[in-house]
């Protein structure tokens, strides 16, 4: 496994592939060796052969693109981890994709919980935070696409009333601003959000807090947005995954 391992990290080093000798002897590998492994390689998918030439097959691409993915994964989860220790509350990532509010990661603690999903999230985007933030990056015909979907419904006595008074609402929300929901979704949570747009994708980080700690919602979430911003440039990818 190590020798095949060595091969493959070997033939990834030639963007215009290696024949088996130079191989061979960039391995430290007998050649009878390294033919054999070559071949298995090959016939498993993770090397193609081309005119006496090798180079990474489909398989090992996989491989590779599969690691990226997980790395930046990792990243984001690093950083949601970080914020929520720094600032002391739990921290939501999530963005709007294929018509749909996707929460893509969550990050508490037993002393700081998120709020427990009760209502699907994609399907109450009117009454939350994250998903309020997400609706106001979209264009008019996009939000009303959603709401056709979704209509507007009372989750708690204090939801937006109708569609008209969110996407009113929504016209209003300054894009530079947190998205502020109180009780909206989960009575006695607060709940802020702040938008990320990378390309066309919308985003948010958002947060949330009993309703006893409200007074630290707006300073807590300025906090994240200054946090967010500061390494927006080095998460640029990995949050658009």
């Amino acid at each position: 496994m190590q020798r095949a391992m060595r091969l493959l990290e070997c033939v990834a080093e030639h963007e215009h592939g290696a024949p088996a000798k130079q191989l061979a002897r960039e391995t430290g590998l007998a050649l009878p060796t390294t033919y054999h492994l070559l071949r298995t390689l090959v016939h498993e998918g993770y090397l193609r052969r081309d005119k006496g030439l090798f180079f990474l097959g489909e398989a090992a691409e996989r491989l590779s693109s599969s690691g990226a993915q997980e790395k930046r994964r990792s990243t984001i989860a690093e950083a949601l981890a970080h914020w929520r220790d720094v600032i002391g509350v739990p921290v939501y990532y999530a963005i709007y994709r294929d018509g749909e509010i996707e929460v893509v990661r969550v990050s508490d603690t037993p002393g700081n919980p998120a709020v427990e999903e009760w209502a699907d999230f994609r399907e109450t985007g009117h009454a939350h935070a994250i998903g309020q933030c997400l609706l106001s990056q979209l264009d008019e015909e996009a939000r009303r696409a959603h709401l056709d979907r979704y209509p507007v419904q009372s989750i708690t006595r204090y939801t937006v009333r109708d569609s008209h008074a969110l996407l009113q609402r929504l016209d209003q929300t300054d894009r530079m601003q947190p998205v502020i929901e109180r009780q909206e979704y989960a009575l006695g949570a607060v709940c802020a959000a702040i938008p990320i747009t990378l390309g066309t994708t919308a985003g948010t980080m958002a947060i949330s807090l009993p309703c006893h700690q409200a007074d630290r919602l707006l300073p807590a979430a300025r906090q994240l947005q200054s946090e967010v911003g500061r390494l927006l440039g080095s998460l640029a990818l990995s949050i658009s995954i």
